[in-house]
């Protein structure tokens, strides 16, 4: 009876806050402007938070750090290491200068000139679509030649919503492999960020999306496996009549189902316009770089002291004190989700600015070929963490203003062996098609050659798809066409 009351003590606790875990993974794709938008929604829907003054006392926002029940709920330990959070990376001397503004702090002991702030009215983009996102995604893990095929060949057939709209059979047909290697590239698709993106469907998109997250309930696995209609229906006395569980039992488990997202696709669906604006400033301080993080117009948030008195006086009203508590305990949890998706996104910079140093010192030639798992594997969290993290979020920095996805590089062989990012064999392409003779372009095969003095062994084929990718035409489109005068060395004297 003892192991049968814990584990139904761990379930609960599970439950209950699925959807702040939920919350936290969002938090981490938003940009700058996104967050600040969410935390404007949030002030207006929850009582108990409010919007501190930028140089206000934080004892408030320490106390309420302190004032978090310690019976919420952690990940278990093997799940830390794939997620963004953990209750020991939120101690109270990081929380108490977190609040205070540390990173403004810790480089005001420097001299900086004033800010160059880039013209936002000239920095438009369009958000970054599903299909490119998976792409970007594919191209920096670590795969074979033949399962990158292969992921190019799924990620063409997730339609907006993040369904896979092939078999796994047809698919091999297509490529002449087999289903078992398709099976086992899609497994790992399914865990690129948004994670469930490529399930065949809702079934297997919220399985992927529980397995994930480290919920292994009985309960909600067999009303996400086996009830799915009867969840829509609602027609719950069938799911009790199956399960043999009670009615409350139920309702909370639908709750953490509800927390999963049944559209993954949906948040890249939008191709709206938008503003560029920094989320993180790079300054080079001697001969040292230095992140501050932009949080201009971010509100500095903080606990209802009269909300929090009445948790602790409130006695009678049973219904108030419940609302209390739920409202405050949801606060806490934004507070934390912030603080941590501010300190990860940080420790991700810096560790791009320690892999990446020489591109910043001297500009495009010295990009280095960077993945997802070197920079996942040197601060310690899983690769989709890295992608949320990079994923519409830039960095104005001495070379220039760039998203974080730039730093990120695919590499090939040069001829003696050492690494060269793509991106500056795209950019020597670009540099030697610029530099030609406008009457006679160079060739796929010429620009090859060009790049084999430079020691880059390169194959005509992916001089093409590189050229193409910049949107530069092939040689026989380039080609400027003789004007009349020169085809008759002149003009005819009269």
């Amino acid at each position: 009876m003892a192991i049968e009351l814990r584990q139904q003590l761990k379930l609960t606790q599970q439950l209950v806050m699925t959807p702040q875990l939920q919350q936290a993974i969002k938090l981490l794709q938003l940009s700058r402007v996104e967050l600040i938008e969410t935390i404007q929604k949030e002030l207006e829907q929850n009582p108990v938070l409010e919007e501190a003054e930028p140089n206000a006392n934080s004892s408030e926002t320490v106390e309420a750090n302190d004032a978090v029940d310690e019976s919420l709920p952690t990940l278990a330990a093997s799940q830390d290491e794939q997620t963004p959070w953990d209750k020991k990376a939120i101690e109270e001397d990081e929380w108490k200068a977190y609040w205070e503004d540390d990173s403004k702090r810790i480089i005001s002991s420097y001299s900086f000139e004033e800010k160059e702030i880039p013209n936002y009215e000239n920095l438009l983009t369009k958000k970054t679509n599903l299909a490119d996102h998976l792409m970007w995604q594919l191209q920096m893990s670590d795969f074979s030649e033949e399962e990158r095929t292969i992921g190019h060949n799924i990620i063409g057939n997730i339609d907006s919503s993040g369904y896979l709209k092939a078999t796994v059979e047809e698919i091999a047909e297509d490529l002449n492999t087999s289903p078992e290697l398709v099976l086992k590239v899609l497994k790992k698709i399914q865990l690129f960020d948004p994670v469930g993106v490529g399930a065949r469907d809702l079934r297997e998109c919220l399985l992927v999306q529980l397995e994930y997250l480290g919920i292994d309930d009985p309960l909600v696995t067999e009303l996400v496996k086996n009830h799915l209609h009867n969840i829509e229906k609602r027609n719950y006395k069938e799911i009790t009549k199956a399960t043999g569980r009670s009615l409350e039992d139920i309702a909370q488990a639908i709750e953490v189902i509800k927390g999963l997202e049944p559209r993954p696709g949906n948040s890249y669906s939008s191709d709206e316009t938008h503003y560029i604006v920094p989320d993180i400033y790079i300054y080079k301080v001697d001969d040292d770089y230095v992140i501050q993080l932009n949080e201009d117009d971010l509100p500095h948030l903080k606990i209802n002291a009269f909300y929090k008195s009445a948790i602790e006086t409130n006695n009678g009203n049973k219904e108030l004190k419940e609302f209390i508590q739920d409202k405050y305990k949801s606060a806490i949890w934004l507070l934390k989700s912030i603080h941590q998706r501010q300190k990860t996104i940080y420790k991700v910079t810096k560790s791009i600015v320690k892999f990446q140093r020489e591109f910043l010192d001297k500009g495009i030639e010295y990009l280095k070929p960077l993945i997802l798992k070197d920079v996942a594997e040197d601060i310690g969290i899983h690769e989709s963490t890295v992608s949320r993290v990079t994923a519409n979020k830039y960095a104005q920095t001495p070379q220039g203003l760039f998203e974080l996805k730039f730093f990120f590089s695919a590499s090939l062989k040069k001829g003696d062996g050492e690494d060269i990012a793509t991106k500056i064999i795209k950019e020597k392409i670009k540099n030697i098609i610029q530099g030609e003779n406008p009457l006679k372009p160079y060739s796929d095969k010429q620009i090859v050659e060009l790049l084999a003095k430079e020691n880059i062994k390169i194959a005509r084929r992916t001089v093409a798809k590189y050229r193409e990718l910049m949107g530069i035409l092939p040689s026989n489109r380039r080609k400027r066409p003789l004007t009349h005068k020169m085809k008759h060395g002149g003009t005819n004297a009269h």
